[in-house]
C-alpha cells in the first residue's frame, strides 16, 4: 500500500479507532445498544470479513482474555501484548463498557454476568449478512482453526462446522488445526463439500517429494470492480505444534521468498488489492509484513488476539496494515478499502465483538445448529460438577481450566508431576455453572488426545520445559512455534521470559524439595505428537478427568492456580498481578 505522508498521517487517524465506542448505549436496551455499536457506515468499495480461530464453538460461550500476554524485546509494550488497561488505553475503549469487557480480563466475572455470552455461529450469522448487505460484494474470509474444538466436530470428523461455514457464508479459508484431521480428509473437504463454495488457499503448504503446492496459494476476486487477490499462509509450524504424521506427505513453513513471488504473480495478473488470510501469529504477520512488500493487509489468527487497533508496518513497497481477529467466534473483523487509480488510497478498520444478546439468531443457522447438535444433545449436557470457581484457560503460563485438568491427572494417574500442552483454545466457565461434558471437550477434544504417563529425569524435564518457553518467549517470531507455555501441575518453578534460550527455568521443586536432574519422576500429561501414541491404547484424557470429576461429590473447589515465579520483564504491559 502506497500513501504519502498526508494519506498515512489520515489513515493512521481512522484505523487506530477499534470501532464506535458504546458511549451512551452502554447502559442501552438491547436493540438500541445493538444499532449503536454495530451501526458501522460504509466506507470506500472494498470491503472484507474476517473471522479466525473459531474452534468449533457453534453456541454462544463466555471467554475470558488473558492477564498475561508477555512482549519481550522490540514486543515489550507494542500490540499484540498488551492486556487489560493497557490494551484499552491504546483502543480507547471506555473501562466497564461492552467493548471493555469483549478486549479484556477486567472485572470478568461481573461483566460476563452484565454482558452475556459471546459469539455463536447464528448470531455471527445475523452479523455477518447484515455487513454483507451494507457492503456489496465484500468477502468473508476464515482464517482457520476452525474444524477443531469441540464435541460435536470431533464426533463428526469435522462436517458440522463444513456445513456451518458453508451456511455462514464463508468465501475463503485457510488452516492449522484443520490438518489434524488428517490429509485424505482435508482433501475430501476442499474437493469436495468446498467445491464451487469456498476457496481454501495455503501459499506455504507443498508436497514433500516434488515440492508441488497442495492448495491455490491465491485466488483473485472481483469486488465492485476491482480485481482482489487473497492469498493463503496455514500455520507454518504444523508438523511441529501437531503430530507429524496427520501430514507425512506435506512440507510447511513460512516461506517469505515465495510469499513475495506469489504477491508479485497477483499483482502482474491485475491485482489491485492484496490480502493475506494468514495463520501465523501476529508477531510472525508483523515481521513478515516488514519482510514482503506489496500486500495491502495481513488478517491474521492463530494467537488468538483481539486486537481493536490496525498496525500499520513498513517496507519497502510502502506500508502494511496487520490485523487479528480473536477467537471462539467472539469477534468479526471489517476492513474497508477505497481504492482509486488502481491503488488502496485510503482505510477503515473495526473489531466487532459477537454479543448474542445484542445480535438476534438467524432462523436458518439456528435451525442448522440444532440439526447438528440433535445427536449428541445428551452426551453433551450431562453435569459431571459444579464449578465453585471461574474457569478458565488464556494466558502465557496457566489457568484454572488447565488447572482442573492437571489436577485431575496427577490424583488419576497416581502421579508426581503433571503437564498439560499450553493451547489457547477452550471456553470460560462462571462460578456456579455445571461442568458438563460439552466444556471438557471444549478444553480437551483433539484427534490425538491420549493421556499419558512417562518416566523422566529432572534433566529431560527441564529440557522439555526449555523448549516450550522458548517457543514462546525466542526474541525472533519467526522461532516462535504456537502455544502457551506447558501448565504445571504438582511442581513450581520460576522463569526469566528474557533469559537465554536453556536459561530460563530455574528453581524447580516438588514438595519444597529441588528437583535433581539424575531423579526419576512419574509424569503425566496428554496430546502426544509422536505416532507411537496412536497405537498405545492409552485413554483419552477426558475419559480421566470426566471420571475425577466425578468423584468430587458434586462440586468442584475453586482451583488454587500453579503458576511460576516471573524473574524478569517485569514491570510489562502484557502483565497484571
Amino acid at each position: 500500500m502506497n500513501l504519502s505522508k498526508r494519506e498515512f498521517l489520515q489513515v493512521m487517524g481512522a484505523g487506530t479507532m477499534a470501532g464506535m465506542s458504546l458511549g451512551s448505549y452502554a447502559e442501552a436496551a438491547e436493540g438500541k445498544a445493538a444499532n449503536g455499536l454495530y451501526d458501522i457506515p460504509r466506507f470506500g468499495n472494498v470491503s472484507f470479513l474476517h473471522m479466525t480461530d473459531c474452534h468449533a464453538q457453534l453456541k454462544p460461550i463466555h471467554f475470558r482474555e488473558p492477564s498475561i500476554n508477555l512482549g519481550i524485546g522490540s514486543m515489550n509494550g507494542n500490540l499484540p501484548h498488551l492486556v487489560g488497561e493497557h490494551l484499552l488505553k491504546v483502543a480507547k475503549v471506555r473501562p466497564g463498557s461492552a467493548e471493555a469487557h469483549a478486549l479484556s480480563y477486567l472485572d470478568y466475572e461481573k461483566a460476563a454476568k452484565r454482558y452475556g455470552k459471546v459469539g455463536g455461529f447464528a448470531h455471527l450469522a445475523t452479523l455477518v449478512k447484515r455487513l454483507k448487505a451494507s457492503r456489496p460484494g465484500s468477502l468473508l474470509l476464515d482464517g482457520g482453526d476452525t474444524w477443531q474444538g469441540s464435541g460435536t466436530c470431533l464426533w463428526t470428523n469435522g462436517q458440522d462446522m463444513v456445513d456451518a461455514c458453508k451456511l455462514l457464508g464463508v468465501d475463503v479459508m485457510t488452516g492449522h488445526w484443520e490438518f489434524t484431521l488428517g490429509m485424505e480428509r482435508v482433501k475430501e473437504i476442499v474437493e469436495k463439500d468446498f467445491k464451487g463454495k469456498v476457496d481454501f488457499v495455503a501459499q506455504n503448504v507443498k508436497t514433500n517429494d516434488f515440492g508441488d503446492p497442495v492448495f491455490k496459494p491465491y485466488v483473485i476476486r472481483e469486488i465492485n470492480g476491482v480485481p482482489c487477490a487473497i492469498i493463503g499462509q496455514a500455520f507454518p509450524y504444523t508438523p511441529i505444534a501437531n503430530p507429524r504424521y496427520m501430514v507425512a506427505d506435506w512440507a510447511f513453513g513460512i516461506q517469505d521468498d515465495n510469499m513475495q513471488k506469489m504477491v508479485d504473480e497477483a499483482r502482474g495478473k491485475g491485482a489491485q488489492v492484496v490480502v493475506v488470510i494468514s495463520h501465523n501469529g501476529m508477531d510472525v504477520d508483523l515481521k513478515m509484513a516488514s519482510r514482503v512488500s506489496g500486500i495491502d493487509a495481513i488478517m491474521g489468527g492463530h494467537t488468538h488476539d483481539g486486537m481493536p487497533v490496525a498496525t500499520l508496518v513498513s517496507n519497502k513497497g510502502g506500508k502494511t496494515i496487520v490485523t487479528n481477529a480473536g477467537s471462539n467466534g467472539k469477534f468479526l473483523g471489517v476492513l474497508d478499502f477505497e481504492v482509486k487509480d488502481k491503488k488502496v488510497t485510503d482505510f477503515r478498520y473495526k473489531l466487532l465483538p459477537v454479543f448474542s444478546n445484542m445480535l438476534p439468531a438467524d432462523k436458518e443457522m439456528e435451525a442448522l445448529i440444532t440439526k447438528i447438535r440433535a445427536p449428541y444433545e445428551g452426551k453433551l449436557g450431562e453435569v459431571l460438577g459444579v464449578s465453585e470457581g471461574l474457569l478458565y484457560r488464556r494466558g502465557n503460563f496457566n489457568g484454572t481450566g488447565d488447572q482442573l485438568l492437571v489436577d485431575a491427572l496427577l490424583d488419576v494417574q497416581g502421579a508426581q508431576i503433571a503437564f498439560s500442552p499450553g493451547f489457547r483454545w477452550g471456553t470460560t466457565l462462571l462460578p456456579g455453572q455445571a461442568i458438563t461434558r460439552e466444556w471438557l471437550l471444549d478444553m480437551t477434544a483433539t484427534t490425538y488426545s491420549y493421556a499419558t504417563v512417562t518416566d523422566m529425569t529432572g534433566e529431560t524435564i527441564k529440557t522439555v520445559m526449555e523448549d516450550v518457553c522458548d517457543n514462546l518467549f525466542n526474541p525472533d517470531p519467526y522461532y516462535q512455534q504456537g502455544g502457551d507455555m506447558v501448565r504445571v501441575g504438582g511442581m513450581s518453578y520460576a522463569v526469566d521470559p528474557t533469559a537465554k534460550m536453556g536459561s530460563r527455568i530455574t528453581d524447580m521443586r516438588l514438595n519444597g524439595k529441588p528437583i535433581e536432574a539424575g531423579k526419576t519422576y512419574k509424569v503425566a500429561g496428554w496430546a502426544p505428537v509422536a505416532e507411537e501414541a496412536s497405537r498405545a491404547g492409552n485413554k483419552m484424557v477426558w475419559e480421566l478427568v470426566e471420571q475425577w470429576l466425578k468423584a468430587q461429590g458434586g462440586k468442584v473447589a475453586p482451583r488454587k492456580l500453579n503458576a511460576p515465579k516471573i524473574t524478569g520483564g517485569l514491570p510489562n504491559p502484557g502483565y497484571a498481578a
